[in-house]
């Protein structure tokens, strides 16, 4: 088949049906968009647990005057309590595992929490005494937080024994509940997408039967007469695929890193390397999926 002739037919279906190829443009476009945001919220997901877990925590919570008495029947904690879990995180046992550790008194504490929740009613009316003195402690391996609770599970004095990662759960768990909700309305757009292929298409040929029966009479093969229909549904989506590219990579540009970077600087973010890695994904999808959609098209409605 001569090149010039196929780009002309192409150039010609595109033109007949101008309307209906804008809204596969626009429809590929909004679906891959929404592929490419659930793919960097999932790297998102993975950089931040990276980050996060790493720097996270276990906190042995001592008792106060406020603690529940079935946990602290005793109220404050005194201070053989304090030297007895120093004692124990100083342990030849728990020494292998503990990276480092501090200790954070009621003043501490205080100033921390007027800091966390200033402007807040609730600063108001909280006092020193009522927050908890804590050690907290950082571990080599954070996954291996049980041995702390094991080894402080039960000792008079101490309220609980909290892994940060715990929080950390619940805060991914809304995020990966995002990402599927992206996931699921981008699912439905591609097969949208894909249906408006195979009816534009259908289109196409439906309105060059005439010389599609002309063809097939000077001996045209099968490939010869669907490659142009198929590949007017290639570039309708090729073309959406590319703005869904660029709308990405401007998302990471101007939203992540011009806006979420600067004002959240104390954690990690995507950026434009990661959305690189989503763009040929994204023109790939594309293309993928609008081939398939166009062959099907042209084979099961025109019999060629």
């Amino acid at each position: 088949m001569r090149f010039g002739f196929m780009l002309s037919e192409v150039t010609e279906g595109l033109r007949r049906n101008l309307a209906m190829v804008v809204s596969i443009i626009l429809v590929t476009f909004i679906s891959l968009t929404f592929v490419g945001t659930a793919s960097l919220l999932q790297m998102q997901i993975g950089q931040m647990k990276n980050y996060w877990y790493d720097r996270a925590q276990v906190a042995i919570y001592l008792c106060t005057d406020v603690s529940p008495e079935a946990t602290c029947p005793r109220g404050e904690a005194a201070e053989d309590v304090k030297l007895q879990v120093q004692e124990r995180l100083d342990s030849p046992t728990l020494v292998p595992f503990i990276e480092k550790y501090y200790f954070e008194d009621h003043d501490q504490a205080f100033a921390n929490f007027q800091e966390q929740f200033a402007g807040n009613a609730v600063a108001q009316y909280v006092k020193p005494e009522q927050l908890n003195e804590t050690f907290w402690v950082n571990l080599y391996d954070p996954n291996q937080s049980p041995i702390l609770t094991e080894s402080f599970a039960g000792l008079a004095g101490v309220e609980e024994v909290k892994d940060q990662r715990s929080y950390l759960d619940q805060i991914f768990l809304i995020l990966n509940i995002a990402s599927l909700a992206a996931v699921s309305i981008a699912a439905l757009m591609l097969v949208s997408s894909a249906l408006l292929i195979s009816t534009t298409i259908r289109l196409s040929a439906f309105s060059r039967r005439r010389e599609l029966g002309i063809m097939r009479l000077v001996g045209a093969s099968n490939f010869s007469i669907q490659l142009p229909f198929i590949l007017e549904g290639v570039v309708a989506a090729l073309i959406g695929s590319v703005l869904a590219g660029v709308t990405v990579l401007a998302l990471i540009e101007f939203f992540v890193q011009g806006f979420l970077a600067e004002s959240l600087p104390f954690t990690s973010f995507v950026g434009l390397s990661d959305g690189m890695l989503v763009v040929p994904l994204l023109i790939a999808v594309g293309i993928v999926l609008a081939a398939a959609a166009s062959g099907l098209a042209i084979r099961r409605y025109l019999k060629i």
